[in-house]
């Protein structure tokens, strides 16, 4: 066998490179870890530490506005700086907690600051602040992860636009700020601007927000938004922007709209220039680093996770990849990306949280299905707390309740919907849902309530005469099953 430098080697230290480098190395492999900029990744320090601060802010100045119907008046000041300045201390803390170099070096990883590139299959070329280092592996794994994506809008180079990378880095609260694009970046961080006192103004060239979402809960979060005070344009398309005297000046169908700030959110790219991917003779298609369902690249011993493959663009997933990854690369036990069970969430007020299949896809696959809901307006936890709004949806079979995917829109929907996740991951039906005990009152007795649903299916009414008749019993004979009808 072939004399490496190391026996696995990591390329990146986001969510993916971390996950990978600690699992190889807690396996007694020889593990290097190579990062450009700091460990951590896009989540720790401009994706989802940020922005989930920010939006806690922006809904705890919301609540202490809204407060009066309960009782309590409470006056709002936002002093945006201090709040930039706790999120900087944040994204500290969780670094020093989860994510610095000793960290990882006291499980035995080799922790280098440098950009790689493959000069051959086996072979990196590292760029220090030292100089340039030479070194060779048996197996890889590219965790170079993803950044934003910048739409061809003419005269964007000419303004100082924003992107998820740079906006926790302002220190001034923008008095406006157009946003283009209304996925999930673009959705979180209008409500979370427009809360905190910004003017907002989204835009997007599809017909809704979140367009991989449900569309009816995708509406429900589109009404909350523009009842804080966005205002959306869809089916536009921003033509040119240029500088303006306080900012930015956006052209669109013919109009015009000036704000102080612009962020561009159109969705993300991955980072593969630069690696030297041909050298190594691994296939890039557009969307990222082509793998199969074992994360194994054209070449069997390299192996990719996370954004860089174009595959999802979330934390969760690219530590999920890079476990599939790490356990056939190195402990070489036969291991499959996961993609029937991937929940993903936009945190917007109201959540909105999606798992499995869409009731679109399963139209499509020609798969039968019943749709069982339940409204956050019978959630008696949401009663007394004024969280009304929003529904819990799952698709299952009518018979066993096999659940075959899910949509929850409302408070703590996210939550909400890990517990049907663990329910479709080990296959639990719906009658088993509802047979289970779930505490008085919680967010997660709506789950359970939801499905209740599947019995009030089964109410029908000649088993039920049937049942009368044995027994001698003299009540009302429900109606026929009504899929409107919630019980």
């Amino acid at each position: 066998m072939a004399q490496y430098d190391f026996d696995y080697v990591v390329i990146g230290g986001g969510a993916a490179g971390l996950t990978a480098a600690g699992i190889a190395a807690n396996a007694g492999v020889k593990t290097m870890m190579i990062e450009r900029h700091r460990l951590g990744g896009d989540c720790t320090w401009t994706g989802c530490v940020p922005s989930k601060a920010l939006l806690h802010a922006a809904n705890l100045a919301h609540s202490a506005r809204t407060a009066g119907s309960f009782g309590v008046d409470a006056e709002v000041s936002v002093r945006f700086s201090d709040a930039i300045a706790h999120i900087h201390k944040l994204r500290e803390e969780v670094y020093e907690d989860a994510d610095d170099p000793a960290i990882y070096e006291g499980f035995g990883v080799e922790v280098v600051h440098g950009e790689a590139r493959f000069t051959d299959p086996h072979t990196l070329e590292i760029r220090t602040e030292d100089g340039t280092r030479r070194v060779t592996g048996r197996m890889f794994c590219i965790c170079t992860g993803g950044r934003a994506s910048t739409p061809p809008i003419d005269g964007l180079d000419d303004v100082d636009y924003l992107t998820n990378e740079t906006l926790f880095e302002i220190t001034d609260q923008p008095a406006s700020l157009a946003v283009v694009g209304a996925g999930p970046i673009g959705v979180e961080m209008s409500q979370a601007f427009t809360r905190l006192g910004t003017e907002v103004t989204v835009f997007d060239n599809g017909d809704r927000p979140l367009s991989r979402d449900d569309p009816d809960h995708a509406e429900t979060v589109r009404q909350s938004l523009a009842e804080d005070g966005v205002t959306f344009h869809f089916g536009a398309k921003v033509n040119r922007v240029e500088p303006a005297e306080d900012g930015v000046r956006v052209h669109f169908d013919g109009q015009t709209l000036e704000a102080d700030k612009l962020l561009i959110a159109a969705g993300r790219k991955p980072n593969v220039e630069h690696l030297g991917l041909d050298a190594a003779g691994v296939r890039v298609a557009k969307k990222g680093i082509q793998v199969d369902d074992r994360c194994r690249t054209s070449q069997k011993h390299i192996y990719a996770a996370g954004d860089c493959t174009g595959e999802y663009q979330l934390t969760h997933m690219s530590e999920h990849m890079a476990k599939v990854a790490t356990t056939n690369a190195v402990l070489k036990i036969p291991s499959k990306i996961d993609r029937k069970h991937v929940p993903w969430v936009t945190f917007s007020d109201p959540e909105l949280a999606h798992l499995g299949a869409s009731e679109n896809e399963l139209k499509e696959r020609g798969t039968s299905y019943v749709v069982y809901r339940f409204p956050y307006t019978k959630v008696d936890r949401g009663i007394t707390e004024g969280k009304t709004t929003g529904e819990i949806k799952v698709f299952g079979t009518k018979w066993r309740g096999k659940i075959l995917g899910a949509s929850v829109v409302g408070e703590r929907a996210g939550e909400l919907m890990q517990i049907i996740a663990l329910a479709m991951k080990t296959g639990a039906s719906l009658q088993d849902m509802a047979d289970t005990i779930f505490a008085y009152p919680t967010y997660a007795l709506g789950a359970r309530r939801m499905a209740d649903q599947w019995y009030v299916r089964k109410q029908y009414p000649v088993a039920i005469k049937a049942l009368q008749a044995v027994f001698g019993y003299r009540g009302t004979v429900p109606p026929p099953p009504d899929p409107d009808r919630i019980v």
